[in-house]
């Protein structure tokens, strides 16, 4: 007799659907590679997770320097807006030596000029004809200057 009782019916049947002998030598290859696709996966997740907190770095790296830059361009935006004001404007001119014009009058194609021209209220009329930059051809030397300087 042997050491193993005899199957009969079902119980054979289904004793033939697994192999016979030993198994350990077959689960071991497998087992191996379960083990390295679980490790190979969770390296890759860790590779993929510093990646993403990289890429959260950078964008709030960038985000900070938008909102810098926006507030630098809305700093210079402030700025025109002063100089462009009218009065900023007019104080401004005063200060380089403009005055408010007067009359003016046109010049038709023809030649005949409409309109009765007026000088411009403060202007003396020996500073308005003195240019306040020569040409280079009316230099002695050729070369062009501002009086007085």
């Amino acid at each position: 007799m042997s050491s193993k009782p005899e199957l009969t019916g079902r119980a054979a049947r289904l004793a033939r659907l697994f192999p016979t002998g030993p198994g350990q030598a077959a689960r071991t290859p497998f087992v191996l590679l379960v083990v390295l696709l679980l490790g190979g996966g969770l390296i890759g997740l860790l590779v993929l997770n510093s990646a993403v907190s990289e890429g959260a770095f950078q964008l709030d790296d960038l985000q900070r320097e938008t909102k810098n830059l926006t507030d630098e361009e809305q700093a210079l935006q402030r700025d025109i807006d002063a100089y462009s004001a009218p009065e900023a404007l007019q104080r401004r001119a005063r200060e380089l030596g403009m005055v408010p014009g007067g009359d003016p009058a046109f010049l038709g194609p023809d030649g005949t000029v409409k309109g009765v021209p007026s000088p411009a209220p403060g202007v003396r009329p020996a500073a308005a004809h003195v240019p306040l930059v020569l040409a280079p051809e009316a230099m002695p030397d050729g070369t062009a200057s501002t009086p007085g300087r």
